[in-house]
């Protein structure tokens, strides 16, 4: 008998296969993640601060009692409470998948340890103040961190598997009753991560430190869930059933003003972000699906802004004339989409970074402009102020509203008109990305040359592009006039299209919902790091650095990025391979 056995063309080598990372390990590999979570629990239990923290509600921030009865345990202890229990359980049930759900758990115990701690310390009086004798941070930090270490150390050791692939189809009803108890807890975290800390550090000065902890938790129970197959699943259902889960998607974002969320803070910062993210969709169409470099789209969102206050009825606007809101929004998409025409007219000669230059001097020249007030109708220094408010029967859309016994703050109709835009915005790019027109935008991002030789007329097909982005743009900017009630070339400058473009690759190119959290993210992060007033950009960078540092793909990326940008795993096979005629055929 030789060394090796033959089967068919395949030589297989005899003898034991060797084991996964970490050899010695592999017999401590259910144990090593069961004392992982036994020690967070154990340190979410512990005090985690030697001194008395200064005003403010940061969740059991200095209680020197040994143990919180586990009812009384909130905030980050909590958090670290759930994600040590799931790490202890998880090993016990044998789970597919269990090494990913694992790691998962133990990074997010490690993040949340390491936000919290490195908070009490500076709190404490910086890493100086850490000595043999105390210091700031007491031992719950250092034993809930040491259990992340042991639970992501136990998880490698015993190997990596693959991501297990669930196949479960229930009956339509039980889908149905499924994606509405999964929205309806989508919303309530949404709520929850808005809030948390109070509004974006004007009630609580501990917000920043609370938002961020809260972040690195869930952050880490996604992960897990999503390493278990479960989300994947879950978005199989949801595409099943697409007009029902954009119906049920629709309505929880109608009902966020009944959440904890529904103040008037909330409610503006709601709206922004909607406008926002009509924006970025409508980039999305130029960047991400055809490819074209737009760094100057911000100036189209000033042009829907400037034309829908000069048509308002402002006493500042040059033009003195009051049109209906719609007409309005209709005029000012009309009038950014021929500039965007106008601007895209170049991209028949000009293509990649020179294309961006030619876009980026264009919302140069857009700013200087409306900073030296053309013909009066930008305002100059002065910007045009005082747009009338949109109304509605009589109400305007900045005033309280109150539907029977239930009374809703100021904004919301903004934030409900706002909503319904980026519905219909998202509806428009979803037909567009299946359309003819968009596999040709497709095409003419992955090749222009060869989507020409195709029979594909590029030119026309790019300026289409360039023009329905503008338009959408310019819908966005006539909103946007109304909501804030004044426009100035102050809010169009050059970091506002970088702004812009950055959500559309953080979140993936595209897509739909990628563009939508992309620029969530984009705005809410730095409203919620305003405590760290003075490395809140700084933070907010390395955020990004990180997020495409491991998603280089996007947060939500589209199938197409996925297949570029996603890396070879250990769970794809390597194709078969035929040995050598000599080796199979040899005789003894």
């Amino acid at each position: 008998m030789t060394s090796s056995q033959t089967r068919g063309a395949v030589a297989v080598p005899a003898g034991p296969v060797p084991g996964p990372r970490f050899g010695r390990l592999v017999r401590c590999a259910t144990a090593l993640p069961m004392a992982g979570g036994l020690l967070t629990v154990l340190g979410a239990l512990l005090p985690w601060a030697t001194f008395v923290l200064n005003e403010g509600p940061y969740p059991e921030k200095a209680t020197l009692q040994f143990f919180v009865a586990p009812l009384g345990v909130t905030g980050f202890r909590l958090h670290l409470l759930v994600l040590g229990l799931a790490a202890v359980l998880v090993p016990l049930l044998q789970v597919r998948g269990r090494g990913r759900i694992v790691r998962a758990l133990g990074w997010g115990i490690v993040a949340t340890s390491l936000v919290n701690g490195l908070y009490i310390t500076v709190e404490g009086g910086g890493l100086g103040a850490i000595t043999a004798s105390g210091g700031s941070v007491a031992l719950g930090a250092i034993v809930a961190l040491l259990g992340g270490a042991l639970a992501v150390v136990g998880a490698l050791a015993g190997g990596i598997e693959p991501m297990p692939v669930w196949r479960w189809r229930l009956p339509w009803w039980a889908e149905w009753l499924l994606l509405l108890v999964v929205f309806g807890l989508l919303l309530l975290v949404v709520a929850e991560v808005l809030t948390s800390g109070g509004q974006g550090g004007v009630v609580n000065p501990y917000a920043g430190a609370v938002f961020l902890s809260l972040l690195a938790s869930a952050g880490g129970a996604f992960a897990a869930l999503h390493a278990s197959g479960l989300l994947t699943w879950l978005a199989a259902v949801a595409e099943r059933h697409r007009v029902f889960s954009i119906a049920v998607l629709l309505v929880v974002a109608l009902l966020l003003p009944l959440t904890a969320a529904g103040t008037e803070y909330w409610m503006t910062v709601a709206a922004n972000i909607g406008i926002y993210a009509a924006t970025a969709i409508g980039l999305n169409i130029v960047v991400g699906l055809a490819g074209l470099l737009d760094l100057g789209y911000v100036a189209f969102l000033g042009i829907g802004a400037f034309v829908a206050a000069n048509l308002s009825g402002a006493a500042a606007a040059e033009i003195g004339i009051r049109l209906p809101f719609p007409l309005v929004m209709i005029i000012s998409a009309v009038v950014a989409g021929i500039f965007g025409s106008i601007v895209g007219s170049p991209t028949l000669r000009v293509r990649g970074d020179y294309l961006a230059i030619v876009t980026l001097a264009f919302g140069e020249i857009f700013v200087r402009s409306a900073q030296n007030n053309i013909g009066g109708l930008t305002g100059g220094a002065n910007a045009i102020p005082n747009i009338p408010q949109v109304t509605a029967f009589g109400t305007p859309f900045n005033a309280p509203l109150r539907l029977g016994a239930i009374e809703l703050p100021s904004g919301v109709l903004y934030y409900v008109l706002i909503v319904l835009l980026v519905a219909g915005v998202m509806l428009m790019f979803g037909n567009l990305k299946n359309s003819r027109l968009g596999r040709a935008w497709i095409a003419i991002r992955e090749d222009e040359d060869a989507a020409r030789a195709m029979g594909i007329r590029t030119g026309p097909i790019k300026i289409l592009a360039f023009l329905i982005g503008a338009t959408t743009a310019g819908l966005a900017g006539a909103f946007f006039a109304h909501k804030t009630a004044v426009v100035a070339y102050d809010s169009f400058r050059f970091l506002e299209s970088v702004t812009l473009l950055a959500a559309v690759i953080l979140g993936g190119m595209g897509t739909i919902p990628g563009a939508l959290l992309g620029a969530s993210i984009l705005f809410v992060l730095p409203e919620k790091l305003r405590e760290f007033s003075d490395y809140r950009l700084l933070l907010f960078g390395l955020a990004l650095v990180v997020i495409m540092r491991f998603r280089p793909q996007g947060l939500i990326p589209d199938r197409h990025r996925r297949a570029e940008l996603a890396p070879m795993t250990a769970e794809e096979p390597p194709p078969p391979t035929t040995a050598p005629a000599a080796m199979t055929g040899a005789r003894s």
